[in-house]
């Protein structure tokens, strides 16, 4: 008789810890999924901001049903120094992976301070499957095996392997049960598409007031209306893999470009164009808790925040060590400025700080003896030998000039509720000076406070790197210099 009490009892507290088991599975199950539509080059030239040259509609019912944001503000305006900061919930600059493709010789180990974690390391401590599925393109040294889960292939971000394999990412994700945090990357603004299914008549577009009208420049505008609907065909693609999988409700959508389109100007340069990008998130069974603070954001925002709002939708605590924040937060503070950098990017070196408040934008140029248009990689673009020999030919007005000047300001001060294109500096008229020292001083602080370590000179090591991978490509004063000291004969560094 005890023996069967015994058995009941046993069988009992076996089916109360299997039912609570089932329960905290339950509730693990329930977690969001976080997907970041990550891409390449591209500006916000979309219905869901107003642009109907091309049709976007899987873009724009994202948009209409969950939260799209208008002013958000990247923390570069290339590739691999924005994804380094975001995925490290931290300026590139403080943590000294602010050059464009650095770190990536065993000799110049950039790396992350001890004990700090990555995005997706944090998602993964917290029971998340986690992949990548293209770029990586960090500026440190990691193991990849680490930040993904799923399919995490050789170390990348290196000179090597730096894009994430693809695989059936849904299916996998379904059978798997566990939530996902998960990065799909884009072509965007570099699809190369001889016939694309929308065609932009080149002769409608119209240019921006800082560009000479050349057909190489106007063929590429309309170019890059086509790859937004290539674009949007993707993410038609991809929502549609989360919807027959059963994964479209529980996932957060994140929708945005690293930095602008690639034309002169845009990509590497600290103007909205090269920084301001579209982000749209929306989540099928969450899109009323994002609409709280409005479906429209028009404030300030960081794309910095991108990795906190993401850690934070998922109930994962922002580690201290990163200031990245959750603009979904009910204690969430709206930014009065927004600061991003400009550093060496490939074998072109330079150094530019912006500030960016709602009305203004404050650039200053460290380099101001150096032209806008140093030696880069655009060089070799049909495109780009067009537009400099329509220069020569004297063919430019004042204002499309601008960009082909020898020298640049020190400083330069825009009014953009009146001036979005920005091209009437206003650093030297008397009646801004009040509003460029106050600009001047939100930089000189914010450098202090946060250790830009784009002040420092580059290394020895990192001119070195350079030049192992550009040789005689980069012709700046800092590689000439490094030849002369080290008494180099070739176009290595050893």
């Amino acid at each position: 008789m005890r023996i069967g009490i015994v058995i009941i009892l046993l069988l009992f507290m076996a089916g109360c810890q299997a039912t609570e088991e089932d329960k905290v599975s339950k509730e693990i199950t329930k977690q969001p999924n976080i997907l970041w539509i990550y891409v390449e080059d591209m500006n916000d030239w979309m219905g869901a901001y107003g642009d109907k040259t091309v049709p976007t509609p899987n873009i724009d019912q994202l948009a209409s049903q969950g939260v799209r944001f208008d002013k958000v503000i990247m923390p570069a305006a290339v590739c691999s120094a924005v994804r380094s900061a975001i995925i490290a919930g931290e300026m590139q600059t403080t943590l000294g992976f602010h050059n464009h493709r650095s770190g990536r010789f065993d000799y110049n180990p950039i790396t992350l301070p001890q004990g700090h974690k990555t995005v997706p390391e944090l998602f993964r401590d917290n029971g998340y499957e986690t992949f990548n599925i293209g770029k990586d393109d960090y500026n440190f040294h990691y193991d990849r095996s680490q930040l993904y889960s799923l399919h995490p292939g050789p170390i990348a971000g290196h000179q090597g392997a730096k894009n994430g394999p693809d695989f059936d990412w849904g299916k996998t994700l379904a059978q798997s049960g566990k939530p996902f945090f998960g990065q799909i990357q884009l072509r965007g603004g570099k699809y190369k598409v001889k016939n694309p299914p929308v065609k932009v008549d080149r002769a409608s577009v119209t240019l921006p007031p800082y560009y000479n009208d050349q057909p190489l420049t106007r063929d590429a505008w309309a170019r890059h209306y086509e790859n937004i609907h290539l674009t949007d065909l993707d993410v038609g693609e991809i929502v549609k893999e989360l919807k027959d999988n059963n994964l479209l409700e529980n996932t957060i959508v994140f929708f945005f470009t690293d930095h602008g389109m690639g034309l002169l100007r845009h990509k590497q340069f600290l103007y909205d164009g090269g920084l301001q990008v579209p982000l749209v998130i929306s989540w099928m069974n969450g899109n009323d808790k994002l609409r709280e603070l409005g479906a429209e954001r028009r404030e300030l925002i960081r794309g910095l925040d991108i990795g906190g709002s993401s850690l934070g939708l998922a109930g994962i605590e922002i580690p201290a060590y990163m200031t990245t924040e959750n603009f979904f937060a009910a204690d969430y503070q709206a930014k009065p400025w927004v600061i991003s950098a400009r550093d060496r990017c490939d074998y072109t070196f330079e150094k530019m700080r912006s500030v960016r408040t709602d009305r203004f934008k404050y650039i200053r140029n460290y380099f101001p003896e150096r032209p806008y248009m140093q030696a880069q990689y655009r060089d070799k673009w049909p495109l780009v030998k067009e537009y400099k020999k329509a220069f020569a030919a004297g063919e430019f007005n004042e204002v499309e000039a601008q960009l082909m000047a020898e020298h640049k300001p020190a400083e330069e001060l825009y009014d953009l509720d009146n001036d979005p294109h920005e091209v009437n500096n206003l650093a030297g008229i008397a009646a801004y000076k009040v509003q460029l020292t106050k600009m001047r001083g939100i930089l000189n602080n914010w450098a202090k406070e946060t250790g830009d370590k784009g002040q420092l000179p580059e290394s020895d090591v990192g001119i070195r790197e350079v030049l192992d991978f550009y040789h005689d490509k980069c012709q700046s004063p800092e590689c000439q210099s490094y030849r002369t000291r080290h008494q180099l004969s070739g176009n290595k560094s050893d």
